[in-house]
């Protein structure tokens, strides 16, 4: 730790550095709590610790008020979100997965997340070693998806049409290896594993791991598909004649924020420079323990690496890295991004094998009237020898595929609905889970966006663009798990039926939206959005997308400081 002492924030720690502090590494009681069948939760501090484990509890809260005019306690569950660097999964772990949504969860789906990779909704205790053993059976793991570490590692999953692509992901895999807790807790919990005779050491993230949630992503332009402004440290991929050489350092990107706190606020990534791929690991290691020491573990809702810089100072936080790293950031190199969409339809690589991508609305698979996506993505892997990769929109890449199996995979995906006809609309516009699942929704998000969508597409027919979209984002709280803070529009919700409505994002994904209406109902954001649209195709230059005109057009201010003018 720096001896500079105005660097860490002094007072009384938040009560989760007790909690970690006193885990022995993150095993706490859990093993103990699983025994325990006059519940279906966890202790107080287990409920934190399993989320290192990679999982939440939840319950559902659309039958909550009638378990408890039952005199019964919630029925408590747990969401899984699996490991998965880059989003890659073979077919074989895909059969499994599939296998035991079926047989042990309450909803019987795959819920595809905005953090590439699957989550596991409504488990019960009784079957929570089995999915841990399940998945480890077939290379699967959760360690280090939730809690204060660096989470799953993202990286744009465009199709392998390069082979600069595949130097990406294998960096997003050797990235997500290194920061991971080194502890045996996991193993020794869920996998019975041995119990050894050591003394666990964590020298990346510490005795008492980081002071906050941390996300890292690799990204290759000019696809911005895994929006490097919400997360704390980006890599961002720089070719030469189709060769990786290196990558852009940016840092301190975060969207969560708190209602009525105006301390706490969405912000930007900034641009640290260029490192060569040498010396990949030690920036991110140094990032990392930078943030580990220097972060606010006073108080959570200032404890992310945004905060960190934006209270130390950007260029005393990079020389920190460049201190330990033993790196000097070079001047950056130029890279632009144009958009962050999935490519839909089928691709050509660089090794005459396919690759498809298929629209999951809200990234939910599971079989619905016309529409069974679960049962076509099992055929699929069934017959498919490539692998299959989950993308940061929520969407699916059956990667791989032979020349030989393309019309018989091509079919299953059309009968099965994995490939529909939908607006463009429908194919930029995302929302976290929410309700009834989230204990933290405050409204509804992954069940109100398609009809939301329609209302939406409706307006873009009635007033002449049917072919154009906007950028929409629901998230159900503040948190930030949909994104919608680097939306065109974006709702947070508020309270039920009522969100507050930003305004003024971009379509590359490099603006915050600003805070145009606050805790209105959906309705009056139809209304204001009909009226915006028609002026929009009224009064647009060539090619302005809805974001930029609001501004020009005065409807909203455009959000340069966050910390100044996002809620001014």
């Amino acid at each position: 730790m720096s001896g500079n002492k105005n660097l860490v924030v002094e007072g009384k720690l938040a009560v989760n550095e007790r909690i970690k502090g006193e885990s022995n590494f993150l095993r706490g009681t859990i093993a103990k709590d699983l025994t325990d069948d006059m519940t279906g939760g966890f202790t107080s501090d287990n409920f934190q610790l399993i989320r290192f484990h990679g999982m939440y509890q939840q319950d559902d809260r659309d039958i909550r008020p009638e378990r408890m005019k039952q005199k019964l306690e919630p029925l408590h569950n747990v969401m899984l979100r699996a490991r998965l660097p880059g989003g890659v999964i073979s077919p074989t772990q895909w059969l499994a997965i599939d296998k035991f949504a079926d047989d042990y969860t309450m909803y019987g789906s795959i819920r595809l997340t905005t953090r590439q990779t699957f989550q596991f909704h409504g488990v019960l205790k009784p079957h929570m070693k089995l999915m841990h053993q399940t998945l480890n059976a077939v290379g699967i793991d959760s360690i280090a998806t939730a809690g204060d570490v660096n989470r799953n590692v993202l990286c744009t999953s465009n199709p392998e049409v390069s082979y600069f692509h595949q130097e990406a992901y294998a960096w997003a895999t050797k990235i997500s290896e290194h920061l991971l807790p080194k502890t045996r807790a996991y193993a020794e919990v869920w996998l019975d594993g041995e119990k050894v005779e050591t003394t666990d050491v964590e020298p990346i993230l510490g005795s008492n791991y980081l002071p906050r949630k941390f996300k890292t992503t690799v990204v290759i332009p000019p696809q911005n598909d895994v929006d490097v402004h919400a997360n704390d440290l980006n890599f961002v991929a720089i070719e030469d004649n189709g060769k990786l050489i290196g990558f852009n350092v940016l840092v301190g990107g975060g969207l969560a924020m708190t209602h009525g706190d105006h301390a706490t606020f969405p912000r930007k990534a900034d641009n640290f420079g260029f490192i060569g791929l040498d010396d990949t690991l030690a920036i991110a290691e140094a990032v990392v323990t930078t943030q580990r020491d220097w972060g606010n573990r006073v108080n959570r809702k200032n404890a992310k690496t945004k905060y960190t810089l934006e209270r130390v100072g950007v260029d005393t936080f990079k020389a920190e890295v460049e201190k330990r790293a033993n790196v000097q950031f070079a001047a950056d190199k130029d890279f632009e991004f144009t958009g962050r969409g999935d490519r839909y339809g089928w691709v050509e690589g660089v090794d005459g094998n396919y690759h498809l991508t298929c629209f999951i609305e809200n990234g939910r698979i599971l079989d619905y009237p016309g529409k069974t996506l679960k049962s076509g993505c099992k055929a699929i892997a069934e017959i498919h020898s490539g692998e299959f990769r989950m993308t940061a929109n929520q969407n699916l890449v059956i990667a791989g595929v032979t020349p030989e199996l393309k019309d018989q995979i091509d079919a299953l995906a059309k009968a099965n609905g994995l490939m529909p006809s939908v607006s463009n609309q429908r194919k930029d516009s995302m929302a976290c889970v929410s309700l009834p699942t989230c204990p933290l929704a405050m409204a509804e998000a992954e069940r109100y966006l398609p009809d939301a969508v329609t209302e939406i597409e409706s307006m873009l027919t009635k007033h002449g663009i049917p072919d154009e979209s906007i950028i929409y984002r629901v998230t159900g709280c503040p948190n930030g798990c949909g994104r919608a803070m680097l939306a065109e529009v974006g709702l947070v919700g508020k309270g039920p039926g009522k969100y507050n409505l930003h305004l003024g994002g971009n379509k590359a994904g490099t603006r915050i939206p600003k805070m145009y209406k606050e805790n209105i109902t959906d309705t009056e954001i139809m209304s204001i959005l009909d009226e915006l649209i028609g002026q929009w195709a009224q009064e647009r230059q060539a090619n302005e997308c809805f974001g930029d005109y609001v501004i020009r057009a005065g409807v909203v201010a455009e959000v340069v400081d966050p910390a100044k003018d996002f809620y001014a």
